[in-house]
């Protein structure tokens, strides 16, 4: 048989040769770590340490905001110590790690999203049930049954894309383990039944995807149909933000799945990248904070305190 290398260690990409260029981007993407990382704490926060925010939709938003948090943690540290001491170098174990985490967290969130709407539906739609229909018991599992499917979900396909050692490259062309690049230097093997699997999941999300757009379509047409335009337009602030934060999962999705696997490093890669794993964890907290009247006053209350 002829001689194969097993691939142990991954190269990932490297925009520059400059030093200066490689600090500059650790800072920058330090900078936009930081600020998720701040807001999604004071978003857990508020809700946590608040009494008036003891409700199912505001426990829903703290585990959002604690899936962002983990799922901005997953690649852009190491892409930060990476830039700061030029290193390129990610182990195997890493590599099946930041896949695992990245693959859990994005669809945990997916299921949270599917549960939110579903909550908003029959708080809007059908509110005289909504005590009977949303239980402590419904909304915990919920929960558990949300971050259940995304540990059964990520394990699956990382348990198939590193079954089969890897022996064709060890570059990556994206600043972290991303799928495409990691499916494109695997066994021809691994490469047919995880693409069998992404055209299974692909289904399975369109299929949440529009059961939310159903839920939203029901939402709207009975909130067009309050009278009270207060009561209409707490119905809205409420909604919006969910309807938003769905919107850049769907873009970022999109850009992430559909995109053209790079080849080489570029500039224009990494930009896109950090679109997709950085941008929905920044903002997500942002359009809470701002859409939603009593998370403002509730930090409020706590940089009162200080």
């Amino acid at each position: 048989m002829e001689n194969l290398t097993i691939f142990t260690e991954f190269l990932l990409m490297d925009v520059s040769s400059s030093w200066e260029l490689r600090i500059l981007q650790g800072l920058m993407f330090l900078l936009i770590y930081l600020g998720a990382l701040a807001g999604n704490l004071l978003t857990i926060a508020a809700i946590v340490t608040d009494p008036h925010l003891d409700s199912p939709v505001y426990f829903f938003i703290s585990n959002l905001s604690l899936i962002d948090l983990c799922r901005i943690s997953v690649s852009v540290p190491k892409l930060i110590v990476n830039s700061l001491t030029g290193s390129k170098s990610i182990s195997l174990k890493e590599c099946a790690a930041q896949i695992f985490l990245y693959i859990f967290f994005a669809s945990t969130e997916m299921a949270y999203l599917l549960v939110m709407s579903y909550d908003l539906y029959v708080a809007i739609c059908h509110p005289l049930h909504y005590g009977l229909t949303i239980t402590p018991w419904v909304f915990s599992q919920a929960a558990v049954g949300s971050w259940g499917t995304g540990l059964v979900f990520s394990a699956i396909h990382t348990g198939n894309m590193f079954r089969l050692p890897f022996t064709k490259s060890n570059v990556i062309n994206q600043y972290f383990c991303d799928v495409p690049q990691v499916m494109r230097i695997s066994f021809s093997k691994v490469q047919f039944s995880e693409s069998v699997m992404l055209v299974l999941s692909t289904c399975i999300i369109l299929v949440c995807f529009t059961c939310l757009f159903m839920s939203y379509i029901n939402i709207f047409l009975t909130v067009l149909k309050i009278h009270s335009a207060e009561a209409r337009n707490k119905a809205l602030s409420t909604c919006t933000p969910q309807l938003l934060i769905i919107l850049i999962l769907i873009i970022s999705g999109f850009i992430a799945v559909l995109g053209p696997i790079a080849n080489k490093g570029s500039l224009k890669n990494l930009l896109t990248a950090m679109f997709y794993t950085t941008v929905p964890q920044f903002i997500n907290h942002v359009i809470y904070s701002l859409r939603n009247r009593e998370i403002n006053i509730a930090l409020g209350r706590i940089f009162n305190k200080y």
